[in-house]
């Protein structure tokens, strides 16, 4: 059995115990103060009745129990959730990466951390939090739930993640909006590394069915930087024959130009469909990084 403890350490935990996430526009879910929801008095898990008083809806008397006592009483329900969010993870062999400043996590490690603890801030906060672990194809998918047995299940599932094959993350997304018919928060994980216009498309689909997106993109410094300088052989982590041995100061100034190009087309990709684009580097603590976005995210609100 997995426990936080196995993901997290108690100062991770603490940098974010206290902070909310704030959803920015209509989200289904009971309505209950931060949150706000469309529907009125949703839920789906009774907790206990009480003496019917005078204005009360007649539509909560539970007719059954009238029968047996001659007496009216209003079935009270658990809030279900304030929020939904799905976590989607990024497990494909390019977030398998580590540099030498990284303190020996991959982009993979470091994304599975940064899921734990959003898993365990929103279950904390009584929202409901689902994962969808993905690669080239959906490799599993955990709907939301709000209980706190499903830490458990979402560490578990965490825990088992390997990264490897490569990625289509336009045709996941797009097969992904049909299973999250509930619009929510959706947190993706990932280095978003593929085709920006497939990616934009597919992200598009999420946010005509309503979802609200936040995108935290995992780097490595040395993917930042380029700071190779001797002869290198680069080898392609999501196909294992694509080997070259190049003179990176051949490749520098165009590999940056490169990612200069494709950095500028995500965020105006994100700024054009209200998406929240969060960098994160592995150099830097996952938890100071979540703990400050969603600081300014609360601010914001």
């Amino acid at each position: 059995m997995s426990h936080v403890s196995d993901v997290l350490t108690p100062h991770d935990i603490g940098k974010f115990t206290n902070l909310q996430v704030l959803a920015k526009q209509v989200v289904e879910g009971f309505c209950s103060g931060l949150h706000r929801s469309p529907h009125k008095g949703f839920s789906v898990e009774f907790k206990e009745h009480r003496s019917y008083v005078p204005g009360d809806d007649i539509r909560s008397i539970d007719w059954k129990l009238f029968g047996k006592t001659d007496r009216l009483y209003i079935r009270e329900y658990e809030e279900e959730t304030n929020l939904r969010c799905t976590i989607l993870l990024d497990s494909s062999g390019s977030m398998g990466y580590t540099g030498t400043r990284s303190h020996g996590l991959t982009k993979h490690a470091y994304a599975v951390r940064t899921a734990a603890c959003l898993t365990y801030l929103m279950l904390q906060q009584q929202d409901s939090v689902g994962l969808v672990t993905f690669d080239k194809k959906v490799r599993r998918y955990i709907p939301p739930r709000a209980r706190p047995k499903h830490l458990q299940a979402i560490l578990g599932e965490l825990e088992t993640q390997k990264p490897k094959h490569e990625t289509e993350l336009g045709s996941v997304f797009h097969e992904m909006v049909a299973k999250l018919q509930r619009r929510g928060l959706l947190m993706i994980i990932s280095d978003l590394f593929g085709d920006v216009d497939q990616l934009m498309k597919s992200l598009a689909h999420f946010r005509h069915a309503n979802h609200e997106i936040v995108i935290f993109q995992i780097w490595d410094p040395d993917e930042l930087d380029f700071p190779f300088r001797q002869w290198t052989q680069f080898a392609s982590l999501e196909a294992a024959d694509n080997r070259h041995l190049v003179d990176p100061a051949q490749l520098r100034n165009a590999y940056l130009e490169k990612l200069n190009q494709f950095r500028e087309q995500l965020a105006n990709g994100c700024n054009r469909h209200r998406i929240s684009l969060v960098p994160m580097t592995t150099d830097q603590p996952f938890a100071d990084s979540l703990a400050a976005y969603l600081a300014l995210r609360r601010r914001a609100k």
